[in-house]
């Protein structure tokens, strides 16, 4: 999978993926229409479907894959966010990609983030 450049980061700055199933996790519940909610700075501080997103939120919004939006229904300490139209191309190219790999790969990536 190659991920798109940084929107406004500098090359020494870009995030990596500390845990690749996590991420493909999270890009494809976001597809599906899920809500990624942030509640903390700290690492888990993130749920999304009922579990916690320990990893891939840095990042989502470093490459602008994620974008913020005003839930007014929600609670007002939580900020909500949704893929971006960037992210949806992205989750696209990246779930298919995933589901391309022969089942071994993708338990590997699993143990071994």
């Amino acid at each position: 999978m190659t991920m798109p450049q940084p929107a406004r980061a500098p090359r020494s700055e870009r995030a990596i993926i500390a845990h690749r199933g996590e991420f493909v996790d999270a890009l494809r519940l976001l597809r599906k229409g899920h809500v990624l909610v942030r509640v903390s700075e700290a690492a888990g501080g993130c749920v999304l479907d009922g579990s916690p997103v320990y990893h891939s939120y840095d990042p989502l919004a470093r490459y602008g894959l994620i974008h913020e939006f005003d839930n007014p229904h929600g609670f007002a300490q939580a900020r909500y966010y949704r893929l971006s139209e960037r992210g949806r191309e992205f989750a696209d190219r990246a779930c298919m990609a995933w589901r391309r790999r022969p089942l071994w790969q993708r338990l590997a990536v699993r143990l071994v983030g």
